[in-house]
């Protein structure tokens, strides 16, 4: 494996042992520098932007799990700035997968797209420099992140969940991943905005 298009390759195709081996050597490519800088990233770009395509047609669980564990090592130098929920569809379907290694990534990967989306809260009247989108538009996805996170948790509700105070202690699966990424929208977001954006649902 020479290549970061070999090492997905190796992912894709080959036997479990040197599947799993090609996972954990991503960042060694992502970090190393033997390609070129834009060589190197426009791949990358490639990469993240044909993952849920190349994800539908893996039918083993191992497999499942070392694809998405590489995809996560590259996600963040993603080339969508401008469009951070490009992939939500196929991370929301990854909360809800029962290998808990595959859920923390979709978690780690939406939780990369809350910084920059929330900027204009966090920082109002403050241009960002490596930020593409806009305040509207960032304000239009929070909603829809918050909706569809809405949706999933009252989907994943069992009663069982009710005696659990902090996400924390809630027991392993697809609703304490959807938790965690509403805590640390909410955290982000602060009460205010949150409080209004629940006023905007309910009006």
């Amino acid at each position: 494996m020479n290549t970061l298009k070999e090492c997905f390759d190796t992912i894709l195709r080959n036997n479990e042992k040197n599947s799993r081996l090609a996972a954990r050597s991503v960042s060694k490519f992502v970090y190393g520098s033997a390609a070129s800088s834009k060589d190197k990233y426009e791949d990358i770009a490639n990469l993240v932007r044909i993952a849920p395509e190349n994800y539908s047609r893996i039918s083993e669980d191992w497999r499942q799990e070392n694809y998405v564990m590489a995809v996560s090592v590259i996600y963040f130098l993603h080339d969508r700035e401008n469009q951070p929920d490009f992939l939500f569809p196929w991370l929301f379907q990854l909360l809800q997968h029962p290998n808990g290694h595959i859920r923390y990534a979709a978690v780690k990967m939406i939780r990369h797209e809350i910084g920059p989306l929330t900027y204009h809260l966090r920082f109002p009247g403050e241009a960002s420099s490596f930020h593409e989108i806009t305040p509207g538009d960032a304000d239009i996805i929070l909603r829809s992140l918050l909706a569809s996170l809405n949706g999933l948790l009252t989907a994943l509700w069992q009663p069982k969940y009710k005696r659990h105070k902090y996400v924390d202690s809630l027991p392993a699966g697809p609703y304490k991943s959807a938790q965690m990424v509403l805590a640390e929208l909410k955290e982000s977001c602060g009460k205010k905005y949150i409080d209004r954006l629940a006023d905007y649902f309910n009006g």
